[in-house]
């Protein structure tokens, strides 16, 4: 045997560490992957298939002598904002429920990008109709035929 021989000390907790990180840097990569790699299916829509002509819709409500409007802002493909616009202040204080009612209904149409299916209340379901009415105006005025 030869006088150069050389003995490598490993010790056990380094080996468990180093085959620990490994195996999380593997499954981040994986990870990563799934989250930004493909997005074909997504983003394959082509600009025939728009649904909505971009722009803002309004859809008047009148109660008791006080109206506003309900505004629906759309891109091509979404319903981006819904919103009460001129709506007085005695408004407001005659129909409290207005404006939490409709923040209700409009994260679920963010959500469902549609106004069918929306579940409301029924402490608030006349309230919720008038405004999903109002609503449905509006995306019917910005849907392509």
């Amino acid at each position: 045997m030869s006088g150069k021989t050389k003995i490598v000390v490993l010790h056990m907790k380094e080996v468990v560490y180093t085959i620990l990180f490994l195996i999380l840097a593997i499954l981040l990569a994986v990870i990563l992957f799934f989250m930004f790699g493909s997005k074909k299916d997504e983003g394959a829509s082509s600009p025939s298939a728009s649904i909505y002509q971009p722009g803002v819709y309004t859809s008047s409500i009148s109660l008791n002598d006080n109206s506003f409007d309900v505004e629906v802002t759309v891109d091509s493909n979404r319903i981006k904002a819904i919103r009460m616009v001129n709506l007085s202040e005695s408004t407001t204080a005659m129909f409290p429920l207005m404006e939490p009612t409709l923040d209700t209904l409009a994260s679920q149409i963010y959500i469902t990008q549609s106004v069918d299916n929306i579940s409301y209340s029924e402490n608030n379901k006349y309230t919720s109709l008038l405004l999903l009415n109002a609503i449905s105006d509006a995306v019917g005025k910005a849907t392509i035929n």
